[in-house]
């Protein structure tokens, strides 16, 4: 399900009304804790959370008119997504996050590489995601990012 949209406010509102007071607690929870120089802006069509062009000016190597992605978040038709590279990017991050996951919620981790989906919005950890978010500073993504992604 894609949600047409222009801006994170545009999107936001567009989110389906059941699922509202979950997604806006999840993007107010990245954004209380997700360290300093992460910009918000929308990015493949969903909220995103990106290290800008004044900080890394070489941008995404796929794309690098856009800025260096790191977080989005999505509703999609049967789930809300929060897609975190490092995660996908930083095997120590995956191995704690899979660890500290069954702490935080009863109901098993549904998962691919960067994506993370809840499929029972009222189960959605907080917490975890707020510890994940604090995990990673911007040049700590950056330095990941080159050694590891960027070709």
């Amino acid at each position: 399900m894609t949600i047409p949209a222009n801006s994170v406010k545009e999107y936001l509102e567009k989110v389906p009304e059941a699922r509202q007071p979950y997604f806006n607690k999840l993007r107010e929870t990245i954004l209380a804790n997700i360290p300093e120089g992460f910009e918000e802006t929308m990015s493949y069509g969903m909220p995103a959370y990106a290290v800008p062009h004044s900080i890394y000016p070489d941008g995404y190597h796929c794309k690098p008119a856009e800025p260096l992605p790191f977080v989005n978040i999505a509703s999609q038709k049967n789930f809300i997504a929060l897609y975190h590279m490092g995660i996908y990017a930083n095997p120590d991050i995956m191995e704690w996050f899979v660890a500290e996951y069954p702490k935080h919620c009863k109901r098993k981790l549904d998962m691919g590489k960067s994506c993370i989906r809840f499929k029972k919005p009222e189960e959605i950890p907080y917490d975890l995601i707020a510890e994940l978010m604090q995990k990673i500073t911007v040049q700590d993504w950056i330095e990941t990012y080159e050694k590891n992604i960027k070709k």
